[in-house]
């Protein structure tokens, strides 16, 4: 889940450490790939594994050392589908022997896939869907439920996409988005709670019991779901459009309380706001440090800021705009001929041509001192289409560096996703709640109706739409679902700890306390240990490496 925090407008160290990897690494990934008599990057044929290799693929996890398992890469379809970067013959056969030097590289660009999609979808994805609703005049509740939800779950949505795109990687797909939902509802809540809980901060109690109950309902129909085994495309559609009829209570409610003079404050404000964490004075670096920083920041910046249109007051440039329109039509282009067989010029010269042309009438339409404001739709439309297409392409690459390390450390993916992922995508909501908590004010309402309707949104349109693009791409034939008992326990956990808010916040007044969020915390906590447990023992973990 992404939010819009901005910590300060200073260089920081950490951005300047993923920079300088973000360099290396690409330099590393294209000399590996022009240099070697083997492609590291996964071929468009990819991802069309079949299920025959996906079981091939665990006598792969059954070889001992390194040299048999770079053998196996070579003379066999790749283990994993998801990205563009063959992650396990990098490792085994490019670095090879050096096991320490392979973990680094994978873990420093680990984090810059974190950064990137997180910081995508603030910075460009949150912020054309903010534009858009400002210029469709949604109400503040209906853009609270759907577009600024939408923004703040972002990498949760695609996360999970992607991971159902995949062959034999859906397990991953639930797990992110249930291990983000569990992580939200339980540390989140359980974390703002403890650090106000001397302020005597109570919240509305009718919006938390409606989103509490009503996120219970959405955890049954899960369990339905996968007691079942299997969902067609009807009953795909029917489990997504419950939002509808959540945004329609929300809808109905809230015109009920304003007619009574009351504020819909929890919804009205919006999640997205901008966040100044540092307080006091910094020493500003000089003019030379600042031009420094602001080169070294250029390789995590520049690809999407030439890639993707902004018409924001503050952040406006011309030079920037016309660009962007001009490479967007190339990149998309360069994407799609990608995932083909055989390279098409044709699709090249659509993509150039269309980009000339909308690069010229930018340059003739635009202003150098303020954005346009004619046919202002079609450039938030830019936007808002590119910025999908930036956290598209880093959440495929996530999840497939993700599955590859799984493989590597013979630890089940679906872990990973339950654990690493969903942690990384809702750090974010974590640290800003919490700051919007202990600004007091309707801070802590919000962040509490945040953490209940963000997962909501994430587990039904998330997890829902890509439910019905699997089932849709199969149709009529129903799609299977993973048979993973341990998603039914942590599914029950996340009930016990929805129905330990329900019972503790009006017992105490609506309060929110230590007894609440030390509760919450301890929930997540046994059932995240009890989950690691129980899949380390059911899946044999191999070494790697052996003398």
């Amino acid at each position: 889940m992404a939010t819009s925090l901005s910590i300060s407008k200073e260089p920081k160290t950490y951005l300047i450490f993923l920079n300088i990897c973000f360099f290396l690494l690409s330099c590393f990934f294209i000399r590996t790939h022009f240099s070697s008599s083997e492609s590291v990057l996964l071929s468009s044929n990819s991802n069309f594994i079949n299920g025959n290799n996906q079981k091939s693929c665990k006598e792969f996890q059954r070889l001992e050392n390194y040299k048999e398992k770079c053998f196996y890469l070579k003379h066999n379809p790749p283990c994993v589908s998801q990205g563009y970067i063959d992650y396990l013959y990098l490792f085994y056969c490019t670095v090879g022997e050096w096991a320490v030097l392979g973990f680094c590289l994978l873990f420093a660009w680990l984090m810059v896939l974190f950064y990137l999609l997180a910081n995508t979808a603030s910075e460009y994805f949150c912020s054309s869907l903010e534009s858009l609703s400002k210029l469709l005049k949604l109400s503040p509740t209906i853009a609270g439920v759907t577009l600024l939800s939408l923004g703040n779950g972002a990498p949760d949505v695609f996360s999970g996409v992607v991971s159902f795109m995949g062959k034999g990687t859906s397990a991953v797909g639930f797990n992110t988005v249930i291990g983000g939902a569990f992580f939200v509802s339980c540390v989140v809540v359980g974390v703002v709670s403890i650090l106000i809980h001397r302020k005597h901060i109570t919240v509305n109690k009718f919006d938390f019991v409606r989103d509490v109950c009503f996120f219970l309902m959405v955890l049954l129909a899960l369990v339905v779901i996968f007691l079942i085994g299997e969902i067609n495309l009807w009953g795909a559609i029917g489990f997504s459009s419950m939002y509808i009829a959540y945004v329609a209570i929300v809808y109905y409610f809230s015109g009920y309380n304003q007619k009574k003079g009351k504020e819909d404050n929890d919804l009205e404000t919006p999640i997205l706001n901008d966040i100044d964490v540092e307080k006091g004075v910094e020493k500003k670096p000089s003019s030379h440090c600042r031009k420094l920083f602001h080169i070294i920041e250029m390789p995590l910046y520049l690809p999407r800021r030439l890639t993707i249109p902004v018409v924001d007051e503050e952040r406006w440039s011309k030079g920037y705009a016309v660009a962007s329109v001009t490479l967007a039509p190339i990149v998309l282009a360069t994407l799609w001929n990608s995932q083909r067989e055989n390279m098409s010029l044709v699709i090249y010269g659509i993509g150039v041509s269309l980009g000339a042309i909308l690069g010229i009438v930018a340059f003739f339409t635009t202003e150098r001192s303020h954005p346009p404001h004619k046919c202002l739709f079609f450039w938030l439309a830019g936007g808002f289409l590119m910025s999908i297409f930036w956290t598209y392409i880093t959440a495929q690459e996530l999840v497939g560096l993700l599955v590859s390390l799984g493989y590597i450390y013979g630890i089940s993916p679906s872990i990973l996703g339950l654990t690493v992922l969903a942690w990384g995508n809702s750090l974010g909501d974590l640290v800003t709640n919490s700051i919007m908590a202990l600004n007091g004010g309707e801070g802590p309402q919000v962040a509490i109706s945040g953490s209940y309707a963000g997962p909501i949104f994430n587990t039904l349109v998330g997890l829902g739409l890509s439910l019905v693009g699997s089932s849709w791409s199969g149709y009529p034939s129903s799609v299977e679902i993973p048979k993973d008992p341990y998603l039914l326990e942590t599914l029950g956990f996340m009930a016990g700890g929805l129905i330990w808010a329900l019972v503790i916040l009006p017992r105490r007044g609506m309060r929110l306390n230590w007894v609440l969020g030390g509760g919450l915390l301890a929930i997540y906590s046994v059932s995240t240990t009890l989950r690691v447990i129980q899949t380390s023992g059911s899946f044999q973990l191999h070494h790697s490496y052996t003398n």
